[in-house]
């Protein structure tokens, strides 16, 4: 064995499969051994895509629509994707200034791949996209990470990114709604954040914008670019139609930025997968272009279900959870379950163990914090039914109490 991954490439080798598809694998073996089990891991919404979307990929289907698209993306999505851009992020772009790609994830992919060099330097804050780090390394540059504590709010804050900048910096990945946290960057955030990269014009930045609509209490979302236009010409925004039309699936993610930057993340994705999949485009163009009613009923439907979440966990002996701003994640710290044991005698030595035990002992499946960066927290992702999640919740609190009570014996 030892021999056969001497052949693959050392940054490959090297590289950490996703902790959320680990715990997904467990979740099916369980369920396989006939274990009801919840899985709060998921980063996708629980809805159905929309029937006016669905029925424009079966249209594209019947009308022919199933050929090779051009590699940047079919020019109507393009032109579509630019006036979103416009309407809803105030960027003056045009269809020539967009990139289609298959899913958010091959934009990142591609514009890291597209400009790193070994001993580039990329600032990950932390909590991050279990992503990030991961694809930084197998594009031969380093990630930096930037711990963000609760105590920021688990946010980015102008001195320590002034601290992290180094000559070798070569991007700053920025990601609000934040997953796994739900934070939000307000408008004063970042700006503050932009005037320290304003004076640093090596270091471009990605805007990773992907939960933009998924955004509670009635705060209204800001992006870099929009915020600090003399950022744009080094700043690449990130979205997708994935998380605001439940289209996870469909694997489309697009994204405007500095024409040489998409020119080169271009001719990459043509020696890579060529254009995405055209039924997939056809139904994201219905996407951006039809009714916005989805958006805001999801919308609502996930800030009250934020509130159940943050209520119950709060309400659970053992753990405590900051109210997120956006995305559908409670990231909730289980500080006081560490060094416990817990009933079925496993010792619980870091939030990946409480993850397992609540997995094996409670039926319930959360992602670990330390995945993410930063533990003993457990993120848990709030995309079901409120029958399911109070069931969930229910499971986890009677897992803590009899955590908690074992050790006052």
């Amino acid at each position: 064995m030892s021999a056969d991954i001497q052949r693959l490439n050392p940054r490959l080798a090297s590289a950490q499969p996703s902790a959320t598809y680990r715990i997904m694998d467990r979740v099916a073996e369980r369920r396989a051994q006939g274990a009801q089990v919840i899985s709060l891991c998921a980063g996708e919404p629980d809805f159905d895509t929309p029937v006016h979307i669905r029925e424009a990929a079966i249209q594209a289907i019947e009308t022919g629509h199933t050929r090779y698209t051009q590699v940047a993306g079919a020019r109507a999505l393009r032109e579509a994707v630019a006036a979103k851009f416009r309407r809803e992020n105030g960027l003056d772009v045009s269809w020539q200034d967009t990139l289609v790609c298959n899913g958010g994830k091959q934009v990142i992919y591609n514009a890291l791949a597209a400009t790193l060099n070994e001993g580039d330097e990329v600032i990950v804050p932390a909590p991050y996209w279990v992503s990030y780090p991961e694809m930084v390394q197998l594009c031969g540059g380093e990630a930096r990470i930037v711990t963000c504590d609760a105590d920021s709010g688990f946010k980015l804050t102008p001195e320590a990114l002034a601290a992290a900048i180094t000559p070798q910096t070569r991007w700053l990945i920025l990601n609000s709604p934040s997953n796994p946290t739900g934070a939000v960057y307000s408008e004063g955030e970042l700006r503050a954040l932009a005037e320290v990269l304003l004076a640093h014009p090596q270091v471009l930045i990605l805007a990773d914008d992907i939960y933009e609509h998924l955004i509670f209490d009635g705060q209204v979302f800001h992006t870099l670019a929009q915020v600090e236009p003399r950022l744009a010409p080094r700043t690449l925004t990130m979205n997708g139609v994935s998380k605001a039309y439940a289209m996870t699936g469909w694997r489309i993610g697009f994204a405007t930025g500095p024409r040489w930057l998409l020119e080169a993340m271009e001719k990459l994705q043509g020696q890579q997968t060529s254009g995405a999949c055209s039924v997939s485009q056809q139904a994201a163009l219905a996407a951006l272009e039809g009714p916005k009613d989805f958006i805001r009923n999801s919308r609502v439907v996930f800030q009250t279900r934020r509130d159940l979440m943050v209520k119950l966990l709060n309400d659970t002996p053992g753990l405590t959870c900051i109210s997120p701003a956006g995305a559908f994640y409670a990231f909730a710290s289980c500080a006081a379950l560490i060094g416990r044991t817990s009933a079925g005698g496993r010792v619980l030595h870091s939030d990946e163990d409480v993850a397992l035990a609540l997995l094996d002992e409670a039926n319930v499946a959360v992602v670990h914090g330390s995945a993410f960066g930063l533990g003993p927290y457990i993120r848990i992702a709030y995309a079901l039914d409120d029958a399911s999640l109070r069931q969930a919740c229910e499971a986890i609190r009677g897992f803590c109490s009899r955590l908690l009570a074992e050790e006052k014996k």
